[in-house]
């Protein structure tokens, strides 16, 4: 298996041409109010990008990036091999992503870098396991969330599972689904079979799963990453969907 390829730059402003041949991240760590991106030979387009936002684009992929500022940024190129490991083919299509990315697939980005510093094992443990979750944020999302019919229902997935930390609201999903919040509620439980309080919580467990899986974070620290403000309360659920504690989980 090759290993991920992280690293870290200092850009001065510019940009330019580039061409991936392997899935990439990217990862800003400076604002760029006034970034633009072409990929594909389309047209340029405006793209501001702040802190902690960037990118996912599919192997292959050449355009033109442009900053009008220096530029902090964090990249991590993910081999084919570890990408077929966990579901995704070469060729596989999917949108590339711009601007906020999944929260654990970023805290896991960002610490590619010194994955070897855990030693051989610890390293090859982590990046499948960025790659498993890198694939499922692109691939059985895709799936599921395309089998929706109606967009409005996939934009407010895909916003729920972008902002699982935050305290999300029936009228706040309503809102970004630019339906009322009961026309909303009927017509996502009908959709997904499951109402968006269900929804959100399965979301958050499973994520909170993969993360004390793959990251040293304590117990309280995933609950909070997972929108839990009350420990016990996470325990709760975490056991009532899996069967076992959060400790349980780790070890």
């Amino acid at each position: 298996m090759r290993s991920l390829v992280a690293t870290s730059h200092s850009l001065p402003a510019g940009g330019g041409a580039f061409a991936l041949d392997t899935l990439t991240i990217g990862i800003f760590l400076t604002d760029q109010p006034t970034h633009r991106l072409s990929v594909g030979g389309d047209r340029r387009q405006f793209l501001p990008l702040k802190r902690d936002q960037g990118w996912i684009l599919p192997a292959g992929s050449e355009g033109v990036c442009e900053y009008d500022a220096p530029l902090d940024v964090a990249t991590v190129s993910v081999p084919d091999a570890l990408l077929r490991e966990a579901g995704l083919e070469r060729g596989a299509t999917f949108a590339p992503v711009v601007g906020l990315l999944d929260p654990l697939l970023l805290q896991m980005a960002m610490q590619a870098e010194a994955f070897s510093s855990g030693g051989t094992l610890y390293a090859e443990t982590m990046a499948r396991a960025l790659a498993a979750h890198l694939v499922q944020s692109l691939h059985p999302m895709a799936e599921d969330v395309t089998a929706l019919d109606d967009p409005r229902l996939r934009r407010t997935v895909e916003h729920i599972r972008a902002h699982l930390s935050d305290d999300l609201s029936l009228e706040g999903m309503a809102e970004v689904a630019a339906m009322s919040p009961s026309h909303f509620a009927r017509a996502f439980k009908k959709a997904t079979g499951s109402s968006p309080l269900q929804f959100v919580i399965a979301e958050r467990l499973e994520t909170a799963m993969v993360m004390l899986r793959t990251t040293r974070l304590s117990v309280s620290e995933i609950a909070y990453r997972t929108g839990y403000g009350d420990v016990p309360r996470f325990g709760q659920h975490f056991r009532r969907r899996f069967g076992i504690t959060p400790g349980a989980a780790r070890d």
